[in-house]
């Protein structure tokens, strides 16, 4: 059988080399090839100078904000032949998403080198699907604080020489004293070198701006157990009394459903428990959490910084009149205000074909108004009631929470009007 020759590829608009701390001499004959032949080189100053003179390209620094520029850039050298310098894997937490955004894939090539993630399991030991990476590149700490449960590996991509510090004060704070730590800089340079040590005791000055850190999670004696799933304990929360209970919050979640990169409205947001355990389901799903109130809302934020998961928007302001100019959410919870005039009508219009709306109360004249929606519209209505075990004298009975009356809907696509019949007189 005669082989098919494969049939060559236009040539790409641009092609994207990945570089390590070892620089020229760690990389293939196949991007050396690509940067020496390249007109324009675009990366950053460090990896820039990294390259020989054998690289006669004219020499291009990213300017700063980098993102705002790529589609600019990429612009003012169509038709040279562009390289474009990243560290590793360029498409790992890499300029190579912002390339392939504007570019489109078929006009992109990606020389990929190992990551620091790959170096620096490699060094460690541990399987690297078995390890939670998370950036601060850009990133606040804090958003680190989702991710630690006891036992757990994780990868912290630096954002600078004074990060390790900044995450051994998170872990300290968190609970997390008893965390190893292993910081490794320049990897797979000659100048590679690895720092250790727990978080308690971290007093290490700050060393190469280019590490990366592992952590080993470990919990402090005391310090309250996080689940992974919704219904943290209360205790997890700051909050003045208004805060949707352990148990109940768990089944607004479950009503919810959040699925990853969803936007969820949490309105009426009290301490914001439904929209931060939202957030901690997957770390791409988004929050707006609407509180008319203006303390409340600055405790929402602590709450959501403290448990990991700092991108909460949080909106001072009162519904329905704060939802002006909010994103089209993927689903609405009402926790407070229902009997506001014009806003179940206003979170229904705002919801597209598919959207979930969810809303809780514990009052008569609330439940009454869900009982007309529900009417009108379908979907769940259910009475969630919750009792604890208490003392009675030197026994034991139940004291009963309030009930909560709870709605949930999905929004349904709009009907279509059936076709006329073709013998039909449209005239």
């Amino acid at each position: 059988m005669t082989p098919v020759e494969p049939v060559p590829l236009d040539p790409p608009e641009a092609t994207v080399v990945g570089v390590g701390a070892d620089g020229w001499p760690g990389l293939p004959e196949a991007s050396r090839e690509v940067l020496r032949g390249a007109q324009v080189l675009i990366g950053g100053g460090r990896q820039l100078d990294l390259l020989p003179e054998e690289c006669p390209g004219a020499r291009i620094p990213w300017p700063s904000p980098l993102r705002p520029a790529v589609p600019g850039l990429l612009a003012e050298h169509r038709g040279s032949r562009i390289a474009v310098l990243a560290s590793g894997d360029p498409m790992f937490y890499g300029i190579g998403r912002a390339l392939a955004e504007v570019l489109g894939p078929d006009a992109l090539r990606v020389l990929p080198h190992p990551s620091s993630v790959s170096y620096a399991c490699a060094r460690i030991g541990w399987p690297l699907e078995d390890t939670e990476v998370i950036t601060l590149v850009g990133r606040p700490a804090a958003r680190l604080a989702a991710a630690l449960h006891d036992g757990r590996r994780l990868l912290v991509l630096s954002a600078d020489a004074t990060t390790p510090a900044t995450v051994a004060a998170l872990l300290r704070e968190r609970g997390f004293g008893p965390s190893r730590m292993s910081v490794f800089e320049q990897l797979g340079s000659a100048d590679e070198a690895c720092t250790e040590g727990t978080a308690e005791t971290w007093q290490h000055a700050p060393g190469d701006p280019l590490n990366v850190i592992a952590v080993a999670c470990r919990r402090a004696p005391g310090t309250l157990r996080l689940g992974a799933v919704p219904g943290l304990p209360d205790a997890a929360y700051e909050n003045d009394g208004q805060l949707t209970k352990r148990h109940i919050r768990a089944a607004t979640l479950g009503a919810l459903a959040p699925a990853p990169g969803e936007l969820l409205w949490d309105i009426g947001g009290g301490s914001g428990s439904i929209a931060v355990e939202w957030m901690r389901g997957h770390p791409s799903c988004r929050a707006v959490s609407v509180e008319r109130d203006p303390v409340r809302a600055e405790r929402i934020a602590r709450n959501a910084d403290r448990l990991g998961v700092p991108a909460l928007r949080v909106v001072t302001g009162r519904a329905p009149e704060a939802l002006d100019r909010l994103p089209v959410p993927d689903a609405v919870f009402i926790g407070g205000g229902l009997t506001a005039p014009g806003l179940l009508d206003a979170c229904w219009e705002a919801l597209p074909a598919g959207g979930r709306l969810v809303a809780n109360t514990v009052t008569l004249e609330s439940e009454a108004l869900l009982g007309a929606w529900h009417r009108r519209h379908g979907g769940d209505l259910v009475r969630l009631a919750v009792a604890h075990a208490v003392p009675v004298g030197g026994f034991t009975g139940w004291r009963q929470a309030m009930p909560v009356t709870q709605w949930s809907v999905t929004k349904p696509q709009p009907e279509t009007p059936a076709p006329q019949d073709a013998g039909e007189n449209q005239s």
